[in-house]
């Protein structure tokens, strides 16, 4: 069984389902409903019900949503000896609006997340031991994030970057990166390009290996994905689902990525059975119950991108 370690950022999701999303000044009723999520939880559990054996480091508040993260990381039989509970901050929390299509909007309150260290991350280094992929988002503090990423290198693994939320990523961190995977949002602040649909992603993803990375991909929403490494340009499309919501898609391809890529897939192979990830976990409400098994992925690979 491979090992993923992952930077873990943990977010209590806070979703609202309405017809549409409010005007300024504007309110709307809707459905409610409360998540456990953070890029990098959804990412950890999203790898082990992958199949992996999944370490993490993160920080969490003292408090009933922090109490409910470690709980939940011991369910899904995640090592969680990497997470420091905040005397002094609370738990992270994402206010999420879900429209009728899927398509969200989110608004973020760090907590927590943000006072992740260096310090921190030196600390739990052994979470790193035998790893063959490790993850990262920005959804910590960017110490924290470079800290994770050179023990990552120093310990012979794999580095997967995810850029978000979307932000600016400094050289140092890029340079630690050996495979970047931003959705189309994502890619556009980091090269400053915005060209729409495949194209315009393959001229960024090459812009992005200028930075420093040996491989990079885009995930394009219902367009599926593209891909570009030395000796590879490969759109991938979509895989058919009925979508219920897109909270925690990204999290899903990224985690798969991780997955195979440990399992020593090349990016190609790799990046089918992501997408395939993602798109299930549209499948689903909210982020954390919508990170799919193994045998589910597998599954929907084998049918193929059309029903």
């Amino acid at each position: 069984m491979v090992k993923i370690a992952v930077l873990a950022s943990f977010n209590m999701d806070l979703v609202m389902r309405a017809a549409r999303r409010p005007g300024a000044g504007e309110t709307l009723q809707g459905e409610f409903a409360m998540h456990l999520g953070g890029k990098g939880f959804n990412q950890a559990v999203a790898a082990r019900r992958l199949g992996a054996d999944v370490a993490v480091v993160g920080r969490v508040g003292d408090d009933q949503f922090g109490r409910r993260f470690l709980e939940a990381l011991d369910r899904e039989g995640i090592d969680a000896t990497g997470v420091v509970t905040d005397a002094d901050e609370g738990t992270g929390v994402a206010s999420i609006t879900v429209e009728p299509d899927g398509g969200n909007s989110i608004v973020q309150a760090p907590r927590a997340n943000r006072r992740l260290d260096a310090a921190d991350v030196a600390a739990n280094a052994a979470a790193l031991a035998g790893a063959g992929v490790a993850m990262l988002q920005l959804e910590t503090s960017m110490p924290a994030a470079i800290a994770f990423a050179r023990a990552a290198r120093d310990a012979g693994a794999i580095t997967l970057l995810n850029p978000a939320p979307a932000a600016p990523v400094p050289e140092a961190l890029l340079a630690l990166t050996t495979i970047i995977a931003p959705n189309e949002i994502e890619a556009r602040a980091l090269t400053g390009m915005g060209e729409p649909g495949s194209e315009g992603a393959f001229a960024m993803a090459g812009d992005l290996l200028k930075l420093g990375p040996r491989g990079a991909l885009i995930t394009l929403g219902a367009d599926g994905a593209v891909a570009c490494a030395d000796g590879l340009r490969l759109h991938a499309q979509r895989f058919e689902v009925p979508v219920v919501d897109t909270v925690g898609a990204g999290d899903a391809f990224c985690a798969a990525l991780a997955v195979r890529l440990a399992e020593g897939a090349d990016l190609a192979e790799a990046l089918w059975f992501a997408n395939a990830a993602g798109a299930l976990a549209c499948t689903r409400a909210g982020a954390e119950p919508s990170m799919p098994t193994r045998s589910q992925v597998d599954a929907l690979v084998t049918r193929g991108v059309h029903p």
